[in-house]
């Protein structure tokens, strides 16, 4: 599958910016996540690469095709760019069978194909499955319904599944009725040297013509394969309706239509439609948007399983931070147009870039602690809670803290964008939230910050309650749902969110005790909310 490029794509509206300069690699069999808040310009990114939306300017590049350039004027159309989209509403045709609805944009392809000896391919097929024909039979034993009767479509869906064909090839081994053969092999074999005889008269038929059957059916002439700007004939799209069928398991609704289906029945026909004219990249918008909680968890699974199976380069949209999470090989992180970071979901995770994205990921969210200190050789004494706490930060990796602030600085002057027009949707500071009891004063930006302001991020599941604790506050309220419980600490007038593994809950009111306890504590710079380090609290 292929590589996407996209280069300085912007896409704006007047003085609108969507989608601002955005650079982008997508590799090859990577599954990436546009992911990001409402309004973001993750649809407008899919909806670009795909050529539903113009860019403003940039170029994008698919499969080392340019598919739109700016500059060069260059716009392939959507339906050339050999791409899927699978939107948020599936958009089924109610009139159709599951069958009618895969195939429909199949019946319409018309390119330059290779010419098929097709009836021979057929035969030759049913030949290589004759020489078992104990599991036809035992196929058709297996379909049988409960008042003795062969459920023929069970068993045609059964052979096409197990090896691999078409309808055609079925419906032909089930007319031999090879389970009321008295003798098997004979039987088998009598059919086998009757196709043989229809194959070599066939064959002296193209001949006559001056043609040949390739190794893979294909006819030649001189010994070049014939092509001709044709459809795809009834057999080829049967083959991929029903190869598609079987990868998200719906072999069985063939004949039923959309509104005798469940939600993620439907969803998986809508995903089958998409597949099935193999496209070079599938693009997939909120798809799964539609289904309850638990069903969109079986699907997510579905998914990633297509992606094995299928080896496409997926680009899925979406605002659930936990459908990124568990899908992604890549996050594509968004806000306000702008990329803000893009790596391997627990990436994200343990070291995002800025405090947006520290926020943006995780469930519950991310504590959030000001504070200001000091940076010394080894550690960064702290004090915290309006100078309430004392604490020492311990990163990971020794920093040079002035060396730091000068790389980092010098990035964000270098990144920093002149626009042709004055831009509407103007850039600022993320506004993160720190948790009060009187939580009137929640968005927090003030007016003089230096760089000896710091923000501590600090994950629930790293607060530790234990009666050794070395901290201690009051339990502000406790949600147990079985497998853990969500527990907010009260600690003077500010609330800090812990979550505790097990089937275990708390009073509130109570006293209670608790630590930091992880190397997985993160440290912001609070005047340009830029990640510095991981490390632990003491």
């Amino acid at each position: 599958m292929p590589e996407i490029i996209l280069k300085n794509v912007t896409k704006r509206w007047g003085n609108f910016y969507a989608v601002d300069d955005l650079d982008l690699v997508i590799d090859n069999d990577a599954f990436v996540t546009l992911l990001g808040p409402s309004g973001c310009g993750k649809t407008t990114t899919l909806r670009m690469i795909a050529g539903l939306e113009t860019p403003t300017s940039g170029q994008i590049i698919i499969d080392n095709e340019v598919v739109f350039d700016s500059n060069q004027g260059i716009n392939v159309p959507a339906n050339r760019r050999k791409v899927g989209f699978l939107f948020q509403n599936y958009a089924l045709w109610p009139n159709m069978t599951v069958y009618q609805n895969i195939s429909f944009g199949l019946k319409n392809i018309k390119d330059e194909f290779p010419v098929y000896a097709s009836e021979i391919k057929e035969w030759n097929i049913i030949k290589s499955i004759l020489a078992k024909p104990e599991e036809i039979v035992t196929i058709i034993n297996d379909s049988i319904d409960i008042h003795g009767k062969l459920d023929k479509m069970i068993a045609e869906v059964k052979i096409i599944d197990k090896y691999d064909t078409y309808i055609n090839v079925s419906k032909e081994l089930l007319s031999y009725k090879l389970d009321e053969a008295y003798d098997l092999e004979k039987r088998a074999s009598e059919i086998i040297a009757s196709l043989d005889a229809k194959i070599e008269q066939r064959i002296a038929f193209y001949q006559v013509k001056g043609l040949q059957v390739g190794e893979n059916f294909e006819l030649l002439k001189d010994g070049i394969k014939v092509t001709k700007v044709r459809r795809l004939t009834k057999e080829e799209i049967d083959l991929k309706v029903r190869r598609v069928a079987r990868i998200v398991k719906i072999g069985m609704f063939m004949d039923r239509y959309p509104n005798e289906l469940s939600g993620g029945q439907q969803q998986r026909v809508a995903i089958a439609r998409t597949l099935a004219p193999e496209p070079k990249v599938l693009f997939m918008d909120e798809p799964l948007s539609n289904l309850d909680a638990k069903l969109r968890l079986e699907m997510r699974s579905e998914l990633q399983r297509l992606h094995v199976e299928t080896n496409a380069t997926i680009v899925y949209v979406t605002h659930d931070q936990l459908e990124a999470m568990t899908l992604a090989s890549k996050i594509c992180l968004l806000d306000n147009g702008l990329l803000q970071q893009y790596d391997a979901p627990l990436t994200v995770y343990e070291k995002p870039v800025n405090i947006f994205v520290a926020d943006f990921v995780g469930n519950p969210s991310i504590n959030f602690i000001d504070a200001k200190g000091e940076f010394l050789q080894t550690k960064v004494n702290l004090s915290i809670w309006d100078g309430k706490q004392k604490l020492s930060f311990k990163p990971n990796k020794k920093i040079s803290y002035d060396k730091w602030l000068k790389d980092t600085y010098k990035y964000l002057e270098d990144n920093q964008k002149e626009y042709d027009v004055d831009k509407a949707n103007k850039d600022a500071p993320f506004k993160y939230h720190i948790q009060k009891v009187d939580d009137f004063e929640t968005l927090h930006v003030e007016e003089e910050l230096t760089d000896s302001d710091f923000v501590l991020g600090i994950r629930p599941e790293f607060i530790k309650i234990n009666p050794a604790g070395k901290m201690k506050g009051k339990v502000y309220s406790s949600m147990p749902s079985g497998m853990e419980t969500i527990v907010k600490i009260e600690i003077d007038d500010y609330i800090l969110t812990s979550i505790v593994f097990g089937n275990i809950d708390f009073t509130i009111g109570d006293d209670i005790n608790f630590d930091f306890s992880s190397n997985s504590i993160i440290l912001f710079n609070r005047k340009n909310q830029r990640f510095i380090s991981t490390g632990s609290l003491e």
